[in-house]
Formats: structure tokens, sequence, C-alpha cells
């Protein structure tokens, strides 16, 4: 469905992503892993077309698109939820929902009524405070609303910018809960994630950044469980004994403290 190749983008004349090769299916969820700084964010915005491809080509649907605009990217397909949630405070919830489609903004009201009751359905305690002030709303309930708004573009891939970014450990599940529910209604998701351990756990595949570049790729089970990354991208901790076994922690808890850091 996406596939980046030899990838670079930044700001200005400087590159932060370098020659980077990704693919999304349909259908699947696939994580970029990496510490702040490595290249995660940019990479998405450079998709979603917020910055230029300085080199390589982009390709979605088997087609090029890094010259098309952003509003056409997401005609196509591709929406971004950003860092941050970046909901507009003070409009309402159903307000935000229809900027989400605005790209779609010739849609009789019949087409957008059915938009709406689709992300209530799905996301009821959103239906329910509707006309309430989104700025009024929790941390979790506004990254909530930032993917329902997001949803409705109707996109076929739909890339997350640290959905878990300053919740709170409880509803960091709820939200990855409702990635997995995501995918498990057929979307195909780009998950850029600071959260490492349930990022790779709900990931079909994913990608490690380091840089700017992407250094490995696997399962994202394998990522988990793959000594040799732990050791290389997370630091080596003490020494395995003659058994064989070793008292560091595990990769998983590595993985997420360094993107916490």
């Amino acid at each position: 469905m996406l596939e980046a190749r030899g990838l670079s983008a930044g700001y200005d004349a400087g590159a932060v992503v370098r020659g980077a090769n990704i693919s999304v299916r349909s259908g699947e969820i696939v994580a970029l892993i990496g510490a702040n700084g490595a290249g995660k964010s940019t990479l998405l915005k450079t998709i979603s077309g917020l910055l230029p491809v300085q080199a390589g080509e982009l390709h979605f649907d088997g087609e090029r698109i890094e010259r098309l605009s952003t509003s056409e990217r997401v005609r196509r397909g591709l929406a971004q939820v950003p860092e941050g949630r970046q909901v507009f405070a003070g409009l309402s919830i159903e307000e935000n929902l229809r900027l989400g489609a605005y790209v779609h903004r010739r849609m009789d009201e019949a087409e957008m009524r059915s938009r709406l009751a689709g992300v209530y359905e799905r996301y009821p305690v959103l239906q329910g405070r509707r006309h309430t002030p989104a700025g009024n709303l929790s941390g979790g309930q506004q990254q909530m609303l930032a993917i329902a708004r997001g949803l409705m573009s109707k996109p076929r891939l739909l890339m997350l910018d640290e959905p878990s970014l300053g919740l709170s450990p409880l509803l960091v599940n709820e939200i990855f809960h409702l990635i997995a529910a995501l995918r498990a209604g057929g979307l195909a998701i780009l998950l850029s994630e600071q959260n490492a351990r349930q990022s790779l756990a709900i990931a079909d595949r994913g990608y490690v950044i380091e840089s700017g570049r992407v250094v490995i790729e696997g399962a994202g089970h394998e990522l988990l469980n793959d000594k040799q990354i732990a050791e290389r991208y997370l630091g080596t901790g003490k020494a395995v004994d003659a058994a064989g076994q070793s008292d560091r922690p595990s990769l998983a808890a590595r993985l997420e403290r360094i993107l916490q850091a």
C-alpha cells in the first residue's frame, strides 16, 4: 500500500531522514522505533506532505505521490493524527470531527452524518458530549477525538504520531486497545510511538530508526526478543553469566526506558 524508497527529508537544506526504505501493507500495523530525534516524526510528516521530499520516491497504491499536496494525499486515503493531539479547543467535539472531513467538503450532509454516526458508534463517549468544547476533555478523550477526527476522512492508512504521549498508564492501555481495534477493522496503521513495548506488541512489523536511517526491520515480536538489537541499540547492560543468564532488564523494558528518556 505504502512504500518509501531511498527517502530523504528534513528542514531547509538539512536532512533528518536519510535514505529510508519502509513499506506498509494493507491491514497491518507497522511501528517506527527509535530515540527522540531519530527522525520518526519527520518521516511521518514527509509521507503526509507537510515536509518536502529531498530525495527518493514515495508510492501509495503503486503511484508516486511525493509531488502531491497534503490535501490530495488525504483524499487518496492517507491521514495523520499529529503528535500532541492538536484538537481545536474552542470548537465542539462535533465541529472538530467535521473538520476531519474538510478535504471532502463537497460531500452532502447525509454522507457527513453517516461518517459522524460511524465514529460515534466506535467511540460513544464522544457522541454523549458532542456539543462539549474539545478543550474541556481529558487528555485521553482528546486523543480519542484526534483519532476519530482522522477517521472522518475515511483513510485506508492512518499514521499516528506518539498517541500515548502525556497519558497515564491506564489511558495508554486504552489507546493501544483502540489502535489494535482499528487494525482489526481492516485499517492499515503506521505508528510512531515512544512506548516501544506496547507498540511492538501490537505491531505486525517494525523498523528501528537511528539518526534518520532505518537500521533494522523485522516482525514486532522478533524485535522485542532479539538480543542483538538490545545490545546494539539499547546498551549491553550487565554481562551474561556462565549459565547464559542475564540480570539486565528485558528488551521491552529497556526500549521503553530509552524512548522515554
